[in-house]
């Protein structure tokens, strides 16, 4: 006789040591509860400052609760089984940048490049994997592809704890498309649509980096989707709101 579903993830939990990342119930990696509960939609998040000339970034929520330890857990403890859901999620920020954008035609997803070492540091590429699930998701209804066309540059440092000035200068001129990867796209989507990808937006400093260097190869980049999107500090009374579905901050006049 087949087990009772919570009999069923029990036991799952006893001989895999699976449990949901988010509640710890045992036996999935993400329990149905928690599941259900993730944002259906997603929303233009644009951070503040905004970097000059970001393409419009989406992320269906904050960086915290759920989101966050789905996006940790998956990058830093090869929670493998998450890259399903959280392809799930990219997918909403993908779809929801290509309604309010009126994007069609070819669309290729680009995954933001992690450095090599920590690739091999972690056994995975976490970006990629979310990607990759995310075309799963979108095929029935776009004509979607994934391809890491970016790559990084040696000596780039650890972002982590780096503000958003001191991220922008190190990822400057950070990211590159080789050639042969950009005949390859030419040769199967030579008309394509580009969206950048990646886990989680902060200041805006990698999206805007990994924007330059594929336009700057002749691209057309329409968006950014991720994730999740983290809450800045909230600013003086009178000036933009740092987060949220908004328009971003006006330029400078000088």
């Amino acid at each position: 006789m087949a087990l009772l579903p919570d009999l069923a993830d029990a036991f799952r939990d006893l001989v895999l040591g699976v449990a949901c990342v988010a509640c710890g119930h045992p036996g999935r990696a993400l329990c149905r509860s928690c599941h259900a509960g993730l944002p259906a939609s997603a929303a233009a998040h644009w951070p503040t400052p905004t970097p000059p000339g970001l393409v419009p970034p989406y992320a269906v929520g904050d960086y915290d609760g759920a989101l966050r330890s789905m996006v940790l857990a998956h990058k830093e403890r090869r929670v493998l089984a998450l890259a399903s859901p959280l392809g799930e999620l990219l997918a909403r920020s993908v779809t929801q940048a290509l309604a309010e954008l009126a994007v069609s035609g070819p669309v290729v997803l680009v995954p933001v490049p992690s450095r090599p070492r920590v690739v091999r540091q972690r056994g995975h590429d976490p970006t990629a994997a979310t990607v990759r699930a995310a075309v799963a998701r979108l095929r029935a209804e776009h004509d979607v592809v994934s391809a890491r066309l970016l790559r990084v540059r040696p000596g780039l440092q650890d972002q982590a704890g780096l503000d958003a000035a001191a991220r922008a200068a190190n990822l400057a001129g950070s990211m590159a498309v080789p050639a042969t990867s950009l005949r390859r796209l030419a040769r199967g989507r030579p008309r394509a649509h580009v969206v950048v990808c990646d886990d989680v937006l902060t200041t805006g400093s990698t999206l805007r980096e990994a924007q330059r260097a594929l336009e700057a190869s002749g691209l057309s980049v329409a968006a950014g989707a991720t994730v999740a999107a983290t809450r800045r500090r909230a600013p003086a009374a009178g000036r933009t709101p740092t987060f949220g579905p908004s328009l971003p901050p006006s330029p400078p006049t000088d």
